[in-house]
């Protein structure tokens, strides 16, 4: 199984958005966002919470998301 990471900081930044104001917009609990922002792989991504960042970012999930490893 592959590793992915999300590319929340990024688009976090373009907006000039801290991680709490990215929650906040969201609807995605700050810790579970502060967790996935962090971690440099993730085995599982819930996919409600990909849903709604992608929605806040304005951008596909496939956006969202980098695979880190194959």
């Amino acid at each position: 199984m592959g590793l992915v990471r999300l590319r929340i900081r990024e688009f976090a930044e373009e907006r000039g958005w801290t991680l709490k104001e990215v929650s906040e917009r969201s609807g995605v609990v700050y810790s579970t966002l502060r967790t996935y922002a962090r971690s440099p792989g993730l085995a599982t991504v819930d996919v409600t919470a990909l849903q709604k960042l992608a929605r806040t970012f304005d951008v596909m999930m496939e956006d969202l998301i980098e695979v880190v490893e194959e």
